[in-house]
């Protein structure tokens, strides 16, 4: 008899981790010839799920090589992942994206900055792994003046560990940042969480003061989930949605908080601001659904607005 679907879904995944290209497709033509041949119910789905991720990987391209430490902006926001080497960075930016990140049990698997774009409540946020940082990193240890470059370029950062492991790797890291001066919102993930007891959590948090802590693995999507959630919440930006008059349709939009009618009209079309004279609004921000608004309306997280030109 076979093992509750969920558990197979969860070694399916932990056999994938690190694994791309060639040798993917392997391991999942290894896994389907391993799965029960049923048509219908759950290991069905199973089987149609990793049917997919052959085609998938068969149409992915390799991990990009890049000359240049530089990272081109995409999306509403770029957030860092930082952190140790080997703490699960990389396998954090697959789970988030469709991106081929090569990872492995040893240290400095990644060697240059992967930047990847992940949709959150359907807006693009740009994630961008730091390869691992180590203490000296301010003196160029590891290339770590670069990497650092590269981090003050970013609107937030996300702290990585591994919550299994000692912490002081991490205070090194933290303090490297300090000491290059650079201040941005942060958050703390706590990754391979399904290894880990809550008193390794709670060590983390109190070594790491000051930053809430997400307790994230890739194998749990509820927990990936929240992951996302706390990303956006990092971005410090508020979702709108816009749509046209008389349709249902509505288009996902970040804002700046404070953002008005006006802002909101500047950011469909330039020539909108000017012409745009207030909005019809549903929403947390209106005192009644469809509210007449002006321009110097401020909008606020959810809310869903009819642009009047």
């Amino acid at each position: 008899m076979p093992m509750p679907h969920r558990v197979q879904m969860q070694l399916i995944k932990r056999r994938l981790v690190g694994k791309d290209g060639s040798a993917r497709i392997k391991e999942l033509r290894a896994i389907l010839a391993d799965l029960p041949d049923y048509k219908n119910g759950p290991y069905a789905d199973i089987r149609k799920w990793v049917l997919g991720e052959i085609d998938q990987t068969r149409g992915r391209s390799k991990v990009v090589h890049r000359d240049s430490i530089a990272v081109r902006r995409e999306g509403v926001s770029q957030i860092a992942l930082v952190g140790p080497p080997n703490v699960g960075k990389s396998s954090l930016l697959q789970a988030l994206s469709e991106i081929q990140v090569k990872t492995g049990d040893y240290a400095f698997t990644t060697l240059r900055p992967v930047p990847a774009v992940t949709m959150i409540h359907g807006v693009p946020v740009q994630l961008v792994e730091i390869p691992g940082l180590i203490a000296g990193a301010g003196e160029d240890r590891g290339g770590g003046r670069a990497l650092l470059g590269v981090l003050r370029g970013a609107d937030g950062i996300v702290y990585c560990h591994d919550a299994t492991v000692p912490v002081e790797p991490l205070l090194e890291v933290r303090a490297e940042v300090e000491a290059a001066n650079i201040t941005l919102p942060a958050i703390l993930a706590a990754t391979k969480a399904d290894e880990a007891h809550t008193t390794h959590l709670a060590r983390l948090a109190l070594a790491m003061q000051g930053l809430d802590l997400i307790a994230v693995s890739i194998l749990d999507d509820d927990s990936v989930d929240r992951f996302r959630d706390a990303v956006w919440r990092l971005t410090g930006l508020v979702r709108v949605f816009t749509r046209r008059p008389g349709s249902q349709e509505e288009d996902p939009m970040a804002v700046a908080p404070g953002a008005t009618i006006a802002d909101v009209a500047a950011e469909v079309h330039a020539e909108l601001r000017m012409s745009c004279r207030g909005a019809n609004i549903w929403g947390p921000s209106a005192r009644f659904p469809g509210q007449l608004v002006g321009r110097d309306h401020v909008v606020v997280e959810d809310d869903i607005i009819e642009l009047i030109a």
